[in-house]
């Protein structure tokens, strides 16, 4: 394990589809940080989904006016710098654009979004 610290430029890591959007996701092949980051621009179209095993902070960076957060059928207004602490089994889903950092853990698995 490296003394050194490890620095990530968020916008220059590939692009993947997400429920949400697009995800950018640094640190999932760490094993002394067991958990990933994400940076994610969510667009309107964002699908309510859950997770059984992880644990996720939406920090919000950046959105509309009125944008919000689905957690289990209820929207909660956001705005920059909210963050929201979303437990596995929530449905949830965001509601207009915005920018957001995802702190997830464990590690991000792909297998662990589920949809009704």
């Amino acid at each position: 394990m490296s003394s050194h610290p490890d620095v990530v430029d968020l916008n220059q890591l590939p692009p993947t589809p997400c429920p949400c959007g697009i995800a950018r996701r640094a640190f999932n092949d760490r094993t002394e940080f067991p958990g990933t980051v994400h940076l994610t621009e969510i667009n309107r179209d964002a699908q309510k989904h859950y997770h059984r095993d992880h644990t996720e902070v939406y920090v919000i960076l950046e959105c509309q006016a009125d944008a919000a957060i689905e957690l289990d059928g209820v929207a909660i207004p956001v705005k920059p710098h909210t963050a929201i602490l979303i437990r596995p089994g929530v449905r949830h889903r965001a509601i207009g654009e915005m920018k957001t950092m995802i702190i997830c853990t464990p590690d991000f698995d792909p297998a662990d979004e589920h949809f009704d």
